[in-house]
């Protein structure tokens, strides 16, 4: 009898935690839905503005430009849908256990009840009332009331606790059916995105080939990444200057004690590299025998395999993720101590803004996002305000 109880109780109780469980799937659900959704209009008015833009400008570099940026959102939407698609590949897998679980409760629920059923079918059926009057004594009937009276709760109990089950993996089933369809629905959805990004990068590379055959576009370029430059510089002050700054020092400072790793302004020379890849382009001022000019470059350039891992080189916090027309997706962290890091040129970006990393997480790969020169990263160290030379941080090779 007793087990009886406790069972019907497990069942209930595994019951409340599964609606919790559930509850917290679609609250995350709906975060991501939100975020797709919003990612969906930034595309379009994207689209919008550089359709305008498009009219009215005939340059190479910056059509080029703006297909980076089309790209990079692209490929920021595939990686959302991506993720949307796990949750669903979760939830189906946790629904499908779940109607596993239920229907193997209903089947021993069943059981119990149909022998109960057929215990009292071979003893024959008699009134609560004739058991009681056959007592032989005042207490035994005492008793045998209190016993019937168990009996027939658990009775009720048990057949409700049916019911319940029953409808129950109704629901579970319908809300498979409908994960089912949601995950259909998404992969083709990441299907056409796909085939954009491929059409767009198709684009791109001819206005590509444009670019490196004119000295006229290779001027604009350099234009184009001096404008990218001056834009950097805006957000890192912003960043410098920015409310939450504090409240990222202390969790950074949180960070480093919990990990016991150095600050930042301790490290250099000992800084773990970003990528694996040559120095294409060193951090000042370069000559370009092309166009018989000197430019300045406030990083480094590592040239590596397409696709290749782009790791942080000391924990911190993501304080932006943007686009950077001439350095493409571009990706700033906050190491504390008024020092940051840069990686420009990216693709399939890991990491969110306001996420904590530690130092070799993998937080992009490395791609040619706004890049002439093909798959490459460019890393810029910023220490106070001021470009910093990223070899002089970095170990020696």
């Amino acid at each position: 009898m007793m087990l009886k109880k406790i069972f019907i109780l497990t069942l209930f109780l595994v019951s409340a935690f599964s609606q919790r469980s559930q509850r917290d799937f679609e609250r995350e659900l709906k975060a991501q839905n939100s975020a797709i959704q919003s990612l969906k209009d930034e595309i379009e008015s994207t689209k919008k503005r550089i359709a305008s833009e498009n009219r009215k400008e005939k340059s190479s570099v910056r059509k080029m430009s703006n297909l980076s940026e089309e790209i990079s959102l692209l490929q920021k939407l595939l990686n959302e849908l991506g993720k949307e698609e796990k949750l669903l590949v979760t939830d189906i897998t946790r629904l499908e256990r779940k109607i596993g679980e239920s229907e193997n409760e209903l089947e021993q629920l069943r059981i119990l009840y149909a022998k109960r059923l057929s215990s009292m079918y071979k003893k024959g059926q008699i009134s609560n009332l004739e058991r009681v009057l056959s007592s032989t004594s005042w207490r035994q009937a005492v008793y045998r009331s209190k016993y019937l009276q168990i009996i027939s709760k658990i009775d009720r109990e048990t057949h409700d606790t049916i019911r319940s089950l029953l409808i129950e993996v109704g629901k579970q089933k319908l809300s498979l059916e409908s994960a089912l369809r949601k995950k259909r629905y998404l992969k083709r959805e990441r299907e056409q995105t796909l085939s954009q990004v491929r059409n767009k990068k198709k684009k791109e590379q001819r206005e590509l080939s444009r670019i490196r055959k004119s000295k006229k576009e290779l001027r604009n370029y350099l234009s184009e990444k001096q404008a990218g430059m001056n834009q950097l510089e805006v957000i890192i002050k912003k960043i410098r200057e920015d409310i939450a700054r504090l409240e990222r020092e202390e969790r950074i400072r949180k960070q480093q004690m919990a990990l016991q790793s150095k600050e930042f302004p301790k490290l250099k020379g000992q800084l773990a590299w970003p990528a694996e890849g040559r120095v294409a382009s060193k951090f000042g001022r370069q000559w370009n025998p092309k166009l018989k000019t000197t430019t300045e470059n406030p990083g480094i350039d590592i040239k590596g395999k397409p696709g290749s891992e782009i790791k942080t080189v000391l924990g911190g916090v993501v304080t932006t993720i943007t686009f950077i027309r001439g350095y493409g997706t571009t990706i700033i962290i906050d190491h504390g101590s008024g020092f940051y890091t840069v990686y420009s040129h990216v693709t399939n970006v890991e990491t969110n803004v306001d996420s904590q990393v530690n130092s070799g997480d993998v937080i992009a790969y490395m791609g040619d996002s706004g890049s002439i020169n093909g798959s490459q990263l460019h890393f810029e160290i910023w220490g106070e305000g001021k470009k910093l030379n990223p070899e002089n941080w970095l170990r020696k090779r």
